[in-house]
């Protein structure tokens, strides 16, 4: 029976994301996401953006805002999971690898194998397996699936063929559910319309009639800090009406290119396929016209690579900047510096490395530097003596009486490409990667040659051409003519270099190339994304890796999010560059009926009404976007393809909310008080921000409480792992707060307080810990929720009740929350903030501590026990310990730790711990635990008893005078022989003595 539709039916429900929410899995599934790096499905369009939250993240919380929390929480689980699948069907139909069916019956028993397979000769096997397929009885016998068998049937052995692994485990072996499609659901539909009142056959089907239910329409869907598009992207891909607005038109274009390109028809992603052959055509033809990346016999140019040189004050010499004189680790190649003492320079000569110890001694360039922080020098050697000159000598870095820094470096204007020729960096082209298609035309032969005269021949053509025409192209808008604005990031090519226009950023190839296919991109908005993609990776900041890709790659710019100059770099031919302008893009086409809108504008400015809001902000970050973009915007801001005009092509610095202080916290919430007011009572905002700062709970705190929000849950999702571009010692996590309109003028007091947040605080924790218990067989004895999501539900229980009111002893929260900080302040919101989560975290007693004992532990007590229950559970990421420690209020819990690495963090041990932390200075100053420690140590050290519980008897105070002390003792040696019995046993043994002779010892 189909089930009736009805508008506005779920309107007053709670949403699943509000009460439930598989953290879990979804961690999994995203650090899953993540590793796929440039194999994610909107990173072609500008991998320059690096802080993409992942799309199963964005997926999982946009349904989890329409899914209804029903009476039946575990089915409310099963559903959800269903439809993202996460599901153990779904799994078995994501593998990557399809079973045989011989393969099926040699692992599995099935009592009528006829029931699932067809056996050609028939007969030849037993009617139940396993099948031993060596025995030589079955040679020759040919088994398939049966023609009358369904999808849903044989995936019901595949489940089974499934390893028992934990969902982590299984998740690393199977594809991502976009790279499956619909196929992993078409399992579901029963189950999901027969809970949710639905008659759906697909996920935007199902998200759509959701949509009717609590809103009454489609779900319209907004992103006012949309950055790269990937939250408003995956809006409209499940079935939402998706607006998306950001202040940067860098991040407008990303977003516009998420649905013109990604999210078009079939027939859209043709039309741009021929357009991109198109222009390489004709680039191609312009290059070969001019003769300038060609050598006349049949070699064609692939890298140009560049160094800088500068004059050594002490010698007199030209020497250039090369960190290693080794070009290519893969072909063998390097260059020799050979002197010309008569000129005071060094021909630069490409050869072939001979054996390892070559290998070795052309590791060594001339630019070194002493070690990480230390100041790189200039080093060559004249006449058998070294000299020494650091680079910012050489540059006369100076800093004058008021502080400013400066140096001698002459600033290029307006007109330069080149270097002057009386400029302290000068500009060499010393090697060439050349290649030949081979007779089958479908690979190449590559090599390194030295630069020969032609070669500089070609450099003057080039040259020639850019400053015949420079002018003209910049007045056109094919060359960059923009300043460089001072700031963080972006006065490291002024200060390191002298450049002051950001088309200084790129020699005259690079323009030149660069303007051939600005000018050809003409109203075809869609070319866009190659040529900027093509231009991060061909700069005077592209660096040359050698040991990468055979002979070698050219980096891209933003690798590192960061405007570094080099001292030597790699430009990239035409044939090398093209592959940016074809590339082809992932193609996940709407349904039809969904609209998508792209605003460039002030997050603060947004109109019309949106049912849900999904915002990822930029809390404390340090990708500084506003500056380092402008590196494309250069390109760009002249004559922008149509659909691109009417942004404002500027980064607006001034007007970007970053950072943590009071022009942020006012920032936010003028943008979220406006999406607050641009949404229905019964709408629903999450706001996802990186969990880094001590102060972060009340920061989120007075944003909610001045935008007229109120939270109603709140979750942690390990969203990064180690990367190049974090500190590898630092996994970050991503909190994602559930908010709603704060309706009425609720009124209360401080101390009516304390027992509603208790009370909500410890219902929350018991749901989820009841829900662990129920859902055990699902998970396959794993929890769905742990301790770390236990206790952010737990924070957002004590959240919930304080941003329920608008009134707390007499004060405006509004008012409040937007008051100025002083420094080193505890503000009336800060002290509630506080209170609360100490509420919460007296909720999260490990099993085997009494809460009476709990309550009165000092913080880092707390810790230690509830990292030791953590690690004997298999626990050893890093952000656990991190959010712990700031949970429990740890002023440094680097004391206390053996290792920090991001997934196999631990504790020190108690004789790792050995006498230290014993002083007045520690934490754990006359505490029991660490009197207890103390003796696990001694004993595990072989000191007899007796001696042990005598400095037990001294290190606690007023052993003799307070039971509860002996008790506390006794207790917390029990726990640790429990929880220590598999990490560290012989410290478990050490722990059951102590339990023994404090239980023996006679008082008295």
């Amino acid at each position: 029976m189909s089930n009736k539709i009805v508008p506005f039916s779920l309107k007053d429900a709670p949403s699943l994301i509000e009460k439930l929410f598989p953290v879990q899995k979804l961690s999994a599934e995203s650090y899953k996401e993540q590793m796929a790096h440039i194999g994610k499905t909107l990173t072609s369009l500008g991998s320059y953006w690096k802080g993409r939250k992942p799309l199963i993240l964005n997926r999982a919380c946009i349904l989890g805002c329409l899914m209804p929390a029903t009476d039946n929480p575990s089915q409310d689980l099963i559903v959800f999971e269903q439809l993202m699948a996460m599901d153990i069907e779904s799994l078995a139909a994501r593998w990557k690898r399809d079973h045989r069916p011989k393969e099926i019956l040699e692992k599995l028993s099935i009592k009528n194998i006829r029931d699932f397979f067809i056996v050609e000769p028939d007969g030849s096997l037993p009617e139940s397996s396993p099948i031993d397929w060596s025995d030589e009885a079955y040679e020759g016998v040919a088994v398939q699936w049966r023609d009358d068998l369904s999808k849903l049937d044989q995936r019901k052995l595949l489940v089974k063929m499934l390893p028992d692994e934990t969902y982590r485990e299984l998740v690393a072996q199977v594809s991502r559910p976009e790279e499956v499609a619909e196929i992993v659901n078409d399992h579901i539909w029963a189950s999901v319309n027969s809970h949710l009142g639905t008659n759906a056959n697909s996920f935007q089907e199902v998200v759509e009639q959701l949509g009717v239910m609590r809103f009454g329409h489609r779900a319209n869907f907004a992103d006012t800090f949309a950055g790269s598009g990937q939250i408003p992207f995956e809006a409209a891909r499940i079935g939402c009406n998706s607006y998306a607005s950001d202040i940067n038109p860098i991040a407008c274009m990303l977003t516009w290119g998420n649905f013109n390109i990604v999210g078009s028809k079939s027939e859209g992603i043709r039309d741009l396929a021929s357009n991109q052959k198109t222009l390489v055509k004709d680039v191609q033809r312009e290059i070969d016209q001019l003769g300038i990346e060609s050598d006349g016999d049949g070699w064609s140019a692939k890298v140009f690579l560049y160094c800088f040189e500068v004059r050594c004050p002490q010698t007199g010499w030209m020497v250039p900047l090369l960190p290693t004189l080794v070009v290519s680790v893969g072909y063998h190649s390097r260059v020799d510096l050979i002197p010309d003492p008569k000129n005071k320079r060094y021909e630069i000569e490409v050869r072939a490395i001979r054996d390892a110890e070559d290998m070795k001694d052309a590791a060594i360039g001339t630019v070194r530097s002493d070690g990480r922080g230390a100041d790189p020098y200039l080093s060559h050697s004249v006449d058998g003596v070294e000299h020494r000159t650091k680079l910012s000598t050489l540059r006369g870095d100076f800093r004058d009486d008021s502080g400013e820094s400066g140096n001698k470096l002459r600033k290029w204007n307006r007109s330069d490409f080149v270097p002057h020729k009386d400029d302290l960096y000068q500009e060499r082209l010393f090697a060439i990667e050349w290649m030949k298609p081979k007779a089958s035309g479908r690979s190449f032969y590559y090599e390194f040659r030295s630069v020969t005269k032609d070669d500089l021949r070609r450099e003057k053509v080039v040259e020639a051409e850019v400053a015949k025409h420079l002018t003209e192209w910049q007045s056109e808008g094919f060359i960059p003519d923009m300043k460089i604005e001072i700031g963080e990031k972006t006065s490291e090519p002024i200060r390191t270099r002298g450049w002051t226009y950001w088309h200084h950023l790129f020699n005259p190839r690079q323009l030149l190339l660069g303007m051939m296919v600005r000018s050809r991109i003409g109203q075809d908005a869609r070319l866009a994304f190659g040529f900027s993609q093509m231009m991060n990776v061909n700069s005077r900041l592209s660096r040359w890796n050698n040991t990468r890709g055979g002979g070698g790659i050219v980096k891209g710019v933003f690798d590192n999010q960061a405007l570094n100059t080099l001292s030597n770099y790699g430009c990239r031919g035409f044939k090398y560059a093209a592959p940016f302008l074809t590339q082809n893009f992932k193609n996940f086409a709407f349904v039809d009926g969904v609209s998508v809108t792209v605003n460039a504008h002030p997050c603060d400015q947004i109109d019309g009404m949106h049912d849900i809001y999904v915002t990822d902000p930029p809390y404390g970050d340090a990708v500084k976007y506003e500056e380092i973009l402008e590196f494309f915007i250069a390109w760009l801001r002249k004559n922008p393809p149509a659909e691109f005009a009417d942004w404002v092509w500027d980064s607006r610095r001034s007007m970007a909310i970053k950072g943590e202080d009071e022009d942020f916290r006012r920032g936010m919430v003028a943008a979220y008080k406006r999406m607050t007011e641009c949404m229905p009572d019964h709408g629903i905002q999450v706001i996802m921000f990186t969990h880094q700062s001590g102060s972060i709970w009340a920061d989120m705190a007075n944003i909610v409480w001045a935008s007229g929000l109120q939270v109603t849950a709140a979750w942690y999702v390990v969203t990064e792992t180690e990367s190049a571009l974090r500190d590898g010692n630092n996994v970050k996590g991503t909190v994602l707060l559930v908010c709603r309109k704060r309706l009425g003028k609720h009124k209360t007091t401080r101390d009516e307080l304390a027992w509603e947040i208790e009370e909500e605080v410890q219902s929350q924790v018991e749901s989820l810990t009841g829900l662990n218990q129920q859902a055990k067989g699902l998970y396959r004895d794993e929890n769905v929720f742990e301790d770390a999501d236990i206790q952010m539900a737990g924070y957002a229980a004590a959240l919930r009740v304080l941003t329920r009111y608008s009134t707390i002893d007499g004060r405006d929260m509004a008012s409040e929350s937007i008051r100025p900080r002083v420094k080193g302040e505890i503000t009336f919101v800060d002290d509630l903030i506080g209170y609360a989560v100490n509420t919460a975290n007296q909720c999260l007693v490990p099993q085997g501590v009494a809460k009476s004992h709990w309550d009165k532990l000092m913080g880092a007590e707390r810790f230690i026990l509830k990292m030791i229950d953590m690690e004997a559970r298999g626990f050893k990421t890093l952000d656990n310990y991190q959010n712990f420690a700031k949970a429990f209020k740890v002023r440094d819990f680097q004391a206390f730790m053996a290792s920090r690495r991001a997934n196999s963090a631990r504790l020190k041990s108690a004789v790792e711990l050995a006498r230290s932390e014993m002083g007045e200075g520690s934490e754990l100053h006359q505490s029991v635990l660490r009197a207890v420690l103390y003796a696990v140590m001694e004993l595990t050290g072989d000191i007899e008893g007796d001696d042990v519980l005598a400095h037990l008897t001294m290190n606690v105070p007023n052993w003799f005078g307070d039971m509860n002390q002996r008790e506390m003792a006794r207790e917390f040696a029990d726990y640790l022989a429990k929880r220590l019995e598999e990490v560290r046993p012989e410290e478990a043994a050490s722990a059951r003595v102590l339990r023994d002779l404090i239980r023996n010892q006679r008082i008295g």
